[in-house]
């Protein structure tokens, strides 16, 4: 792929710099596209591609945790996990527990059927990203991989 110029400001950026702007104008469209592709993937399921990460994240964790923990292990704002959650309680796929140490702050659990459908999302998921890493050599997804929770890390440290 050809690179790009950014416009007057590269010179003002290091080559690493404009490498790194233009990989994030990429990231945008790639996660864009990420989006939709998963969206039609579970749209049959009355998801969308962010009902399926709090449902994930969910699942993921290794003990039920408040919407606020949520959305800091997803990387965005409480009041959109807690906007979901509340839509994924509404359609049984979560249920809210007692906090044995917080009062206020509920703690989220699959249902049985929150379970069921994250199990045939996963069936759907996995010969579909197996197409698409096809052709790309593993050490190249684990350097990407590598990249992208590095930038991950500096842009927390930097939130300060």
């Amino acid at each position: 792929m050809a690179e790009k110029k950014i416009g007057k400001t590269d010179k003002q950026r290091t080559a690493e710099g404009s490498a790194l702007s233009n990989l994030m104008l990429d990231l945008f469209k790639l996660n864009s596209r990420v989006l939709t592709a998963g969206d039609r993937l579970v749209a049959d399921l009355g998801l969308t591609s962010s009902r399926w990460q709090v449902l994930g994240t969910i699942m993921a964790s290794e003990q039920p945790q408040p919407v606020a923990w949520l959305a800091k292990d997803m990387g965005t704002s409480r009041q959109n996990v807690q906007r979901i959650v509340n839509d994924l309680a509404k359609e049984d796929l979560v249920a809210f527990e007692p906090n044995p140490h917080h009062q206020r702050a509920n703690l989220v659990v699959l249902t049985q059927k929150g379970r069921q459908v994250i199990e045939e999302t996963e069936q759907r998921q996995i010969p579909w990203v197996n197409a698409l890493a096809e052709g790309i050599a593993l050490e190249d997804i684990q350097a990407m991989h590598r990249v992208i929770m590095t930038l991950a890390e500096k842009l927390e440290e930097l939130k300060g």
